[in-house]
């Protein structure tokens, strides 16, 4: 369902979602796989209509002059449409968590005990760009039984919106509550604030988009907040790192999507290999158009070379979302760890080696929200890591780390079933 632009009544959305989940949680799980064949088809079936309605976002964004790269990565549907629809599809065969039952036991007095799955009932998810990111969130919500209260931002409103249409057309054809998704159409920043407020019928908060806003919702939400997606991600390259492979991993971790949160920001080498390895990184990435930006040990390495800059006071705090590289040379393990303690986000950070001991102490020191050995970091992603899709990446440590998929956005409540048992 889509309001109108001016005098948007959240507390009554708020109230409607409610009524939804409350459908949507009796579901079985073969209603909500028809659903999500249905939006799948739906999305096909609109095809042409939905890539014309972005072209006219995409449009608007290069009037503003906005980076053809950042329009590439974040704006265009066109290129993810298969993928998108792909991805419906394939929740639709996932595992439904909802009624699973886990840790069973019976208690000695005969009381039989156990947890079960269930929604978390309200999400409430406010992002910015990527607006195939409607799908994603609405999809993996129907299949958890939850129902969503969405804001977008304000360069793809009219492709979220178009999306919204289809999504709530599909379910209102099969006769569930097309109240399961709601949009706020308003690029009016006041509804972000008072969206953060609606406790009475919003359970979860989940911001996608930069620091500031995971930061306004962290300081101003009276509702739980998921706080994720900002990554400022390492690759740290020992001194038994098979180099041929460190230079294919970082090559895509850096450019295969540089704006995204999961591609690399820094690179750090073990002095041992830096004067044979950091000019490799610079003449293969330089070819994908990197500047790297390189601390004063690497810079005597690097002299002379283009695309290689000093590194300012903040450049190893900074999540680049572009085709720029921190580089830095490091003696030891406990070096490349002391920098990733200071610098990191917690969200995936990794080190290329060959070396047990030193991967087994990486892994277990690091405390990022995915952690890796020998590979790229690009893999923080529910769909390359077999969930489907996800609704986000939680750098958090309460309730979900890492990519947020179906299980994540569930609850689990106590069952005690006994045979008029009373305590003592």
């Amino acid at each position: 369902m889509i309001e109108a632009a001016e005098g948007i009544n959240l507390a009554a959305m708020g109230q409607r979602a409610r009524a939804a989940s409350v459908e949507l949680a009796r579901l079985t799980t073969a209603q909500k796989n028809a659903a999500l064949l249905a939006i799948a088809d739906a999305l096909e079936f609109n095809r042409a209509r939905i890539v014309a309605v972005n072209a006219e976002d995409i449009a608007d964004a290069k009037a503003a002059g906005t980076d053809s790269l950042y329009i590439r990565d974040r704006l265009d549907l066109e290129r993810r449409m298969d993928g998108m629809i792909a991805d419906v599809r394939k929740v639709a065969e996932l595992p439904d968590p909802v009624g699973r039952i886990f840790d069973e036991r019976t208690l000695d007095n005969g009381l039989r005990v156990y947890k079960k799955r269930t929604p978390i009932g309200v999400l409430g998810v406010i992002y910015e760009a990527r607006p195939q990111v409607t799908v994603d969130v609405a999809t993996l919500a129907l299949k958890s039984g939850n129902a969503m209260i969405l804001r977008g931002g304000k360069e793809v409103l009219r492709s979220n919106m178009e999306l919204v249409r289809v999504l709530s057309e599909a379910m209102a054809e099969l006769g569930l509550p097309a109240d399961a998704f709601q949009y706020i159409h308003s690029t009016d920043r006041r509804y972000v604030g008072e969206m953060l407020k609606q406790h009475q019928s919003i359970d979860m908060i989940i911001p996608r988009g930069g620091n500031s806003l995971h930061q306004f919702c962290r300081e101003n939400s009276t509702i739980p907040v998921i706080i994720g997606g900002i990554g400022i991600c390492h690759l740290y390259v020992d001194a038994t790192a098979k180099l041929d492979d460190a230079l294919r991993v970082i090559h895509n971790a850096k450019t295969q999507r540089p704006a995204v949160c999961n591609a690399l920001d820094t690179v750090l080498v073990n002095t041992a290999v830096a004067a044979d390895f950091l000019p490799r990184v610079v003449d293969h990435l330089g070819k994908d158009g990197v500047i790297f930006k390189a601390e004063p040990r690497a810079l005597r390495i690097l002299e002379g070379r283009e695309a290689v800059e000093p590194a300012g006071p903040d450049d190893f705090d900074t999540e680049w979302y572009a085709l720029i590289l921190g580089l830095k040379v490091v003696d030891t393990l406990d070096e490349a760890l002391d920098h990733i303690r200071q610098h990191s986000t917690q969200h995936s950070d990794g080190i290329l080696t060959q070396n047990m001991d030193d991967a087994n102490r990486f892994l277990d020191e690091v405390d990022s929200a995915a952690v890796y050995v020998n590979a790229s970091t690009r893999f923080t992603d529910g769909s390359a890591l077999g969930l489907g899709a996800e609704i986000a990446i939680s750098t958090q440590k309460l309730h979900a780390r890492g990519p947020m998929a179906l299980e994540e956005l569930t609850t689990y409540k106590w069952i005690i079933i006994g045979d008029g048992h009373t305590r003592a």
